[in-house]
């Protein structure tokens, strides 16, 4: 509350002094109805109080804002395209790392404004086998296992301490989880953080050296199967996104999904990956038959495929291979005729890659052979793991 008014004379109208002090709380709306009428008719006949009344209503309305104070989101993809028109940086960060330095950027924001409370609350993490709980933290942990053996290949420290060489990427997210868990929840993503930014980092720099072959075709080790460097930036890129619409549902906030040319990146990951979990999925007799004798092929010619039409954000067309090329195999022609065709939205196609979608309530358009679409977005599920 506003002090009452000091009178010059007991019947007479407020002083100037007294009514000058009063600007401050006129200028916030925090004079009652019969001290603000006053003070407004000072005004009309003080020039001085007037400009200085002025001022004070500016600088109230930049205090009570209605706009939010967080940044555009286009706004620090638009100074940087601006500094680095002005100045080319001496080394850049390679184009198959954009998407992980984009999504790392993501979520460690989403992670800097979570409350003691929040990094309590438990998410789910589906996979095609099951489902995990874990606090932000023991996700952070995870993603921060599977990312070292990025760091293996790199020849940076691996976080995981494996005497015995194993890389089970389950075992080494559990021995993560077990060293970490007595630091706080600022202090394991602060870890997490610097390995990222060590990993893109390092990648750089091997690609500005010019190494033989190039840094983007080392293979990095998963265990069950191995990535060039190119293939498992996007993939960690991808984990990291859908893991931190994992905690951010946990939380209760909202997340958008990535930028559509990294959006159209990951689907392009997957698609190469496909055959492999449709083959999978025809072992164990949840798929329909290969239509070759040979599983493998050599010679695109004849061979079955399923043309992918991804819309929406990622917009784009793929002629997925309906069995496991051979090592060295030439691309499948343009102008290979498929057996089917599947529309679908490319955020969706991505979450039914992480088993965050039912592939048989996931809406998608089919035309064609359906038995063959239908075994393809069943094999996406199982492109995900623990």
């Amino acid at each position: 509350m506003s002090a009452p008014i000091r009178e010059s004379r007991p019947d007479g109208p407020p002083d100037h002094d007294t009514l000058r002090g009063l600007l401050g709380a006129w200028a916030l709306d925090a004079c009652p109805a019969e001290e603000a009428a006053q003070v407004q008719q000072h005004l009309a006949g003080c020039p001085g109080c007037a400009e200085e009344a002025g001022r004070l209503r500016d600088a109230a309305g930049w205090l009570s804002a209605d706009e939010p104070l967080d940044p555009a989101p286009t706004l620090r993809t638009q100074v940087l395209a601006r500094a680095l028109a002005r100045r080319a940086p001496e080394v850049g960060v390679p184009d198959y790392a954009d998407a992980f330095v984009a999504e790392t950027a993501r979520l460690d924001a989403l992670l800097r404004d979570l409350g003691e409370l929040d990094w309590l609350e438990h998410a789910d993490l589906p996979w095609h086998g099951g489902s995990e709980r874990m606090r932000p933290a023991e996700v952070l942990c995870h993603l921060a296992a599977v990312d070292g053996v990025v760091s293996r290949a790199l020849g940076l420290p691996d976080p995981v301490p494996s005497p015995d060489g194993g890389i089970d990427l389950v075992e080494r997210s559990t021995r993560l989880t077990a060293l970490q868990r007595r630091r706080g929840p600022e202090t394991v993503r602060a870890f997490w953080r610097e390995q990222t930014r060590a990993l893109v980092e390092t990648a750089a720099l091997a690609e500005a050296a010019g190494r033989t072959p190039p840094a983007g075709d080392l293979l990095v080790d998963y265990g069950a199967f191995r990535l060039p460097l190119r293939d498992a930036f996007v993939d960690r890129a991808f984990e990291c996104w859908i893991h931190a619409e994992d905690i951010a549902e946990a939380v209760g906030w909202p997340y958008g999904p990535p930028r559509g040319v990294h959006i159209r990146t990951m689907v392009g990951l997957a698609t190469r990956l496909l055959p492999y979990a449709l083959s999978a999925l025809r072992d164990a007799g949840a798929a329909a038959p290969s239509g070759r004798q040979d599983a493998s092929y050599g010679d695109p010619q004849g061979i079955r495929a399923v043309k992918l039409i991804i819309e929406g954000r990622g917009e784009s067309e793929w002629l997925v291979p309906l069995e496991v090329p051979a090592p060295g195999a030439a691309p499948l022609p343009a102008d290979t005729e498929p057996v089917a065709t599947v529309a679908i939205d490319g955020v969706e196609f991505c979450f039914l890659c992480a088993a965050h979608r039912d592939p048989d309530r996931t809406p998608h358009g089919i035309t064609g052979d359906r038995g063959a679409a239908r075994d393809l977005l069943h094999a996406a599920r199982l492109l995900s793991r623990p």
